[in-house]
């Protein structure tokens, strides 16, 4: 039966009205099908121009805190295989890095760095305004003349003082939250290359090189060379992670193998480094170890890891508690002693007058003591306590000294002779650079001894521009010359 015509139109018009939605929902899937497949095509360059421009944004912020260390000193040129009996002493010129952490001109950097040095200067960040190339090709830099704050040579850390205006600085990242992969950067000088910047991740959070040593490094595969040394580690927030410092090397260059100080150990010793000018160290009276399992296994101690107390000093705190040889430390203040790092990094940030909460395994027991951290403050800091900033000044020498009498040498121990110069603190504005370092006891000028202040700066004063001078100094036991030319 045919369908007449109207019958016809009717339904056809029906059925393109049920066709419309089905068809554009085809338009739209087919579509956005190709939508997909451009944005598909486009996201790989979009994703590595957006980290392109991240890097660089991050390079900007970071840049402009990274300085270069100049040190001029004297030490052996060559090596000989019977020691330093026949090496051969001259004036050396090193190259380091170094970064500031407060803006008022406190730079962190090695302590090897700044080792033996005579002269130490800082070249800061330009300060011209440009595009990255115009800035990497200019001449123009800033050198400022340097002074030594504070040096740790156990923990490889100095902090180093400049006088240049506000500085902008870095902060540093908490450790705790560091993870193993993620992505670092390594700033500084390597082989000299001044502003330099290499990518990397971080490859383990905590490495020991020793196990007995209470140091720990991140290691990192972010390419180190000499020259990075001081230089920060940064991760992707521009927080400084740790301090770039030595690298384990065949060849003598980059193999992918560097490490850096913690930013928590930095962090500690800056503080103290800049108050006293040397590390403090809690002590109780004890000597730690880290216990292997073959140790374990022949003192017959209750467990095979962690840390075991290998010395209790006579008439020390630990010793009138009652710890003795041989304990195995299994808590410090209600944490877990599992690693020896962690415990000397706790006694790191105790203060004198405090009292330490151990629990030791002995045997099948488990005790607790509190021990009193009652040693008295380091003689050190007892002289540094009577500076008094007007009358302690050698300007020329850029130091704040304390002459030492009969009372001042009973605070002083290994004193040779109970006179000179106590050095307690360093100063600006010294007229000659003076490798002097807190701590140092000056004896004699020129061979004349200097019983006090007045004398000394009299005995400066009265040198002619560009006479020689040598002063005898005590420094860790030991007599040394320190020479310079007035200028």
């Amino acid at each position: 039966m045919r369908q007449c015509p109207n019958e016809l139109s009717a339904n056809s018009s029906l059925t393109s009205r049920r066709f419309r939605p089905l068809l554009a929902v085809v338009i739209l899937v087919f579509f956005g099908h190709r939508a997909r497949l451009a944005r598909a095509q486009e996201r790989p360059s979009d994703d590595l121009r957006r980290l392109n421009q991240s890097v660089d944004a991050l390079v900007k912020r970071v840049s402009p805190s990274v300085v270069q260390i100049l040190v001029t000193g004297y030490g052996p040129l060559e090596e000989t295989d019977h020691g330093n009996t026949n090496s051969i002493i001259g004036r050396q010129r090193a190259i380091g890095s170094g970064f500031v952490i407060d803006q008022s001109g406190y730079i962190v950097t090695n302590a090897h760095v700044v080792g033996g040095a005579q002269r130490v200067e800082v070249v800061l960040p330009n300060p011209e305004v440009g595009s990255s190339l115009e800035a990497a090709l200019s001449t123009r830099t800033r050198v400022a003349p340097a002074q030594i704050v504070g040096v740790s040579k156990e923990l490889d850390l100095a902090v180093i003082k400049v006088d240049a205006g506000k500085l902008p600085a870095l902060s540093l990242a908490d450790y705790r939250k560091l993870g193993q992969g993620e992505m670092v950067f390594a700033f500084g000088s390597p082989e000299g290359l001044r502003n330099s910047v290499t990518m990397g991740v971080v490859s383990a959070v905590a490495r020991q090189t020793d196990p007995d040593s209470p140091l720990v490094y991140i290691q990192t595969d972010a390419a180190i060379n000499p020259g990075n040394s001081g230089g920060p580690l940064v991760n992707v927030d521009g927080q400084v992670v740790g301090v770039s410092t030595f690298i384990l090397s065949q060849s003598g260059g980059n193999e992918g193998l560097g490490f850096a100080i913690p930013s928590g150990v930095v962090g500690l010793a800056c503080r103290q480094l800049r108050k006293f000018g040397h590390l403090h160290r809690a002590q109780i009276g004890i000597g730690l170890q880290t216990i292997t399992p073959t140790l374990a296994a022949a003192l017959h101690l209750p467990r095979n890891y962690g840390v075991v107390i290998s010395d209790v000093s006579p008439d020390s705190p630990a010793a009138a508690s009652g710890l003795q040889i041989g304990d195995a430390l299994a808590s410090i203040d209600g944490r877990p002693a599992d690693n020896l790092p962690f415990v000397a990094f706790h006694f790191y940030s105790l203060e004198y007058g405090q009292r330490v909460h151990l629990e030791v395994l002995r045997g099948k027991d488990r005790l607790s003591f509190d021990v009193p951290v009652a040693e008295p403050p380091r003689d050190m800091d007892q002289v540094a306590a009577l500076v008094d900033p007007e009358k302690s000044l050698v300007k020329t020498l850029g130091i704040l000294g304390v002459e030492i009498d009969q009372r001042i040498a009973a605070m002083v121990p290994d004193l040779r002779d109970p006179f000179g110069i106590f050095v307690a603190a360093r100063s600006t504005g010294a007229s000659v650079e003076v490798p002097l370092l807190t701590g140092d006891v000056i004896r004699t000028l020129n061979g004349q001894p200097m019983t006090t202040l007045e004398r000394l700066r009299s005995a400066l004063k009265s040198l002619p521009p560009g006479a020689p001078a040598a002063l005898q100094i005590q420094r860790d036991q030991k007599l040394l010359f320190v020479a310079f030319t007035l200028d």
